[in-house]
């Protein structure tokens, strides 16, 4: 996975999460699975879905959040509501193009 490096501050929304195995722990002698967040970040080009570095730092961000972000290698840092987080991208894909809007004065 190539993702760009740099500092250059993005904006995006958060569109989706999910709750994804991410490891697992002994617990009363039983294998359970852990979890851990999964977002989608779309910027204008780009969705990223990353994932909470470690399952401790369990945080639960809004659907349709404005977030301000840096990538650095495999690392998004990611701020919303005035928070700054940290989470690795594991995947990226080119985001939709938007659809235009019906013309409303068409019969």
């Amino acid at each position: 996975m190539v993702v760009q490096a740099g500092n250059k501050s993005q904006l995006g929304t958060i569109i989706s999460e999910n709750s994804v195995a991410c490891g697992s722990k002994m617990e009363k002698k039983m294998t359970v699975a852990v979890l851990c967040q999964e977002y989608v970040v779309r910027s204008i080009t780009t969705d990223y879905h990353i994932r909470q570095m470690k399952p401790a730092d369990a945080v639960i961000i809004p659907i349709h959040a404005s977030v301000e972000f840096t990538l650095d290698k495999d690392k998004m840092k990611l701020r919303v509501n005035g928070k700054s987080y940290e989470y690795q991208v594991v995947s990226e894909a080119a985001a939709p193009e938007p659809k235009p809007f019906a013309d409303a004065t068409k019969p």
